[in-house]
């Protein structure tokens, strides 16, 4: 049996490394990894596939960044070949990104079986790109594997068939216990981030880059106010990402001394 199992978004890579690494057991099924490039083409290294303990992707699509609609079409283009010329059995999607919902289509329309994991999650709000692209992609897909019982209500309700359903748990936690066990044998003052880590005490770990809360002046003020409070009495470690360091130099916005950027 062969599975094309599709990373967009770097994050997406720790969601489908579990994925592939329990298909290694099974010798009767031939896993290849499939990255489409979305957002950013990203140069990664040889150490980060092997800290996941995956190999590098098999296919790399390079779509890049663009519109919802250009980035959206050029992986369903270039996923398209990648199909024909692989004939797989399933094509096993993550999450919410629009590779997730190009790729689901692309397989669909080629009759080739789709699994969504991560199914049935709905925020209600359709002005989220990742809203429409969840309830596309399970609109369509053959199997569902679930993070929490709301998604299997969701996905119940919305007429799925309960055959097709399972509640399998976070693939984001499983790939945590993996990492736990890699960092016992790991010299952790290599990490770039051992520099900043507060020794000893606790701190607060912060990523922060949805349009929803950095594109708006008033929103994104009162976010760093309230991060300002909370650093008077924790550390906060904040890697900025490029949208988001766009928009603090755009506002103006000041952050305390105890949270490093």
């Amino acid at each position: 049996m062969k599975v094309l199992l599709i990373a967009g978004a770097r994050p997406n890579f720790m969601k489908i490394a579990p994925v592939y690494r329990v298909a290694g057991q099974y010798p009767e099924v031939d896993c290849r990894i499939v990255h489409t490039g979305q957002h950013y083409d990203y140069e990664m290294s040889q150490s980060f596939f092997k800290d996941l303990g995956i190999p590098e992707p098999d296919f790399f699509l390079g779509s890049g960044s663009g519109s919802h609609a250009e980035q959206t079409a050029r992986i369903m283009v270039a996923f398209e070949k990648i199909c024909q010329e692989e004939q797989p059995d399933w094509v096993v999607v993550v999450g919410d990104v629009n590779s997730t919902l190009a790729c689901s289509v692309v397989a669909k329309k080629l009759m080739i079986k789709v699994s969504h994991i991560e199914a049935g999650l709905r925020s209600r709000d359709m002005t989220m790109p990742e809203e429409i692209n969840r309830l596309v992609t399970d609109s369509i897909s053959d199997l569902f594997f679930v993070t929490e019982q709301s998604g299997m209500d969701n996905l119940l309700k919305e007429g799925k068939p309960p055959e097709a359903v399972y509640l399998v748990g976070h693939v984001m936690i499983d790939n945590l216990f993996y990492q736990l066990e890699q960092l016992k044998t790991m010299d952790s003052s290599t990490f770039a981030v051992a520099k900043v880590k507060p020794e000893p005490g606790e701190y607060i770990f912060l990523t922060l880059h949805r349009p929803s809360n950095v594109d708006d002046r008033d929103v994104f003020s009162s976010i760093v106010e309230a991060l300002n409070r909370i650093a008077k009495d924790f550390t906060i470690l904040f890697p900025v990402h490029p949208r988001t360091r766009k928009q603090i130099d755009l506002f103006g916005l000041k952050f305390s001394e105890n949270i490093e950027l």
